[in-house]
């Protein structure tokens, strides 16, 4: 009890803070992005006396691109990507979709509308002791679950061969976070999950490092065939996760060092 109590002070501490305005709210219609994400001269820092994470960072994302992020640790890779999907709101400059931002206060929907919009493929996937199906399209009732699309979204995340091989097929429950389930195995139900929800931008953060080379290899053709209607960042340290993107941004120490094509990435010394 000793042990904890810290922990139990933070989680109480937590629970008497008020809830964010719109709390409650329904989800909103995603936001279509129609043309391009922006970032312009961003700067972060986490709190008001902290270093800045992020200076005057500017890129672009058009729609239907392959972007990959690149960088050594604490170039701001993480902290892009969160600002990105509107976890976190830039200490200075703007966010923009589409030309209008996504920090708007006149429009506080708008933010909630673009987080719907987004699918996050994290490096440690959350999976709950129910069966595949259920754990691809997570948070879904099991009345309402589409199983053509779980499947489709199995198929398209490499995973789908194994789920058919298994006793119960898609019926088959993962055990308590998935320990019935190699590293891969894993991953690639998070990645079937992001697919599932049928977002128009696909955020992966290190999601294809617990796969071997070839299953790599295998998803990122298979990723590479999606729609151009969907648009994905990936971070990545792995070089051989990026050959396949229209475009790598390096970050280091919180700027954009240079973007450019994969093909060129041998000159980033």
């Amino acid at each position: 009890i000793k042990a904890y109590k810290s922990a139990v002070e933070t989680v109480v501490d937590s629970l008497e803070q008020p809830l964010p305005q719109g709390a409650f709210a329904t989800i909103p219609t995603p936001l279509s992005l129609q043309q391009q994400i922006r970032f312009e001269r961003v700067g972060f820092s986490y709190g008001s006396g902290g270093p800045q994470v992020l200076d005057q960072l500017s890129f672009e994302i058009k729609k239907g691109e392959r972007v990959g992020l690149i960088g050594s640790t604490g170039s701001g890779k993480s902290t892009t990507v969160d600002l990105l999907m509107g976890l976190l709101e830039p200490s200075s400059g703007q966010i923009t979709v589409d030309g209008s931002s996504i920090h708007s206060h006149k429009e506080p929907e708008r933010l909630l509308a673009w987080r719907a919009a987004i699918a996050h493929v994290p490096q440690m996937i959350y999976l709950a002791d129910r069966s595949i199906a259920e754990n691809i399209a997570f948070g879904v009732a099991a009345a309402e679950l589409d199983l053509e699309r779980v499947k489709l979204a199995a198929q398209q995340a490499q995973i789908a061969e194994f789920i058919q091989s298994s006793p119960r097929g898609y019926k088959t429950f993962v055990g308590e976070r998935g320990i019935r389930l190699s590293g891969g195995q894993r991953q690639r139900i998070g990645i079937a999950r992001a697919l599932y929800k049928q977002a128009s931008v696909l955020v992966f953060d290190e999601a294809t490092s617990a796969l071997d080379n070839a299953t790599e290899a295998a998803l990122m053709e298979a990723i590479e065939g999606l729609s151009r209607e969907l648009t994905i960042v990936m971070i990545a340290h792995r070089l051989s996760t990026v050959q396949r993107c229209d475009r790598v941004i390096e970050l280091e120490g919180g700027t954009v060092r240079r973007i450019v094509k994969p093909a060129d990435l041998n000159l980033l010394a």
